[in-house]
């Protein structure tokens, strides 16, 4: 009989558990639902000015990440940094150039995909340049498996800090910037535009599976429930035809 009752609170707590965290997967899908629609606003609502020095300390990926800004200012090409990039066009490199704003301040511009590394100082346009694009958050600690080398200048991801510090630039924007489209004419120029949105989003189903093991421990247990009743319903039938047997022999 113990056992029994232990066997039933041990199924209570593992269907309760499965319960709680499908229910919890359920609000991170509402949650990931939000925030693509909040990204999806911020891509295509009009370009905003990027953020200042002012607002550099208060940026974070939920408020900012992915808003359509626009800046103007000089790029810096003597400290042009190439990073690994596979892209839609292939593999190569994204191109990030400072660029200096009127203020003092410096931002790196994701000025988007070349395939190869020759030319890309020439291509870069003089004086004062506008852009539009994407404020991106910094990619600290490098790629798959791969780790950035500023000594040798090798990136693997845009570490705007890391970047920043190995070319010794001071008062840099703590994000950086994609170029939304390829506004620059030289042949070789970089190709800008190639920002891809992608959020994974597999909560439902995540939930779906840790509801549909909460109903399986249910439908498990209410079998060996119904199982231990036939069980003691057949014992006890048995006991009664041997009781009633003893008694005819009397």
């Amino acid at each position: 009989m113990a056992v029994r009752y232990v066997l039933a609170l041990l199924a209570g707590i593992v269907f309760a558990g499965f319960c709680a965290l499908g229910t919890w997967q359920v609000k991170r899908l509402f949650w990931k639902l939000d925030l693509i629609e909040r990204v999806e606003q911020r891509v295509h609502a009009p370009a905003t000015d990027a953020p200042g020095p002012a607002a550099w300390a208060s940026i974070t990926p939920q408020t900012d990440e992915y808003r359509h800004v626009r800046l103007s200012g000089t790029y810096l090409p003597i400290f042009n940094t190439l990073v690994q990039a596979t892209t839609a066009l292939g593999s190569g490199y994204w191109l990030v150039t400072p660029l200096r704003l009127a203020d003092g301040s410096t931002v790196l511009i994701n000025r988007g995909f070349v395939a190869k590394r020759a030319g890309i100082a020439a291509s870069t346009p003089a004086g004062i340049v506008e852009v539009d694009g994407l404020l991106r958050i910094s990619e600290t600690g490098g790629g798959f498996l791969r780790e950035n080398s500023p000594a040798t200048q090798h990136w693997y991801s845009r570490d705007v800090a890391a970047i920043a510090g190995s070319h010794m630039l001071s008062n840099v924007a703590p994000y950086f910037v994609d170029a939304k489209e390829k506004s620059e004419t030289a042949g070789d120029a970089p190709v800008g535009g190639l920002t891809v949105i992608s959020f994974h989003n597999n909560h439902l189903v995540y939930a779906l599976t840790w509801f549909a093991l909460a109903l399986m421990v249910a439908g498990i247990t209410w079998w060996i429930v119904r199982e231990d009743k036939r069980r003691r319903a057949r014992k006890a039938g048995n006991a009664d035809r041997q009781e009633s047997d003893h008694a005819g022999h009397d």
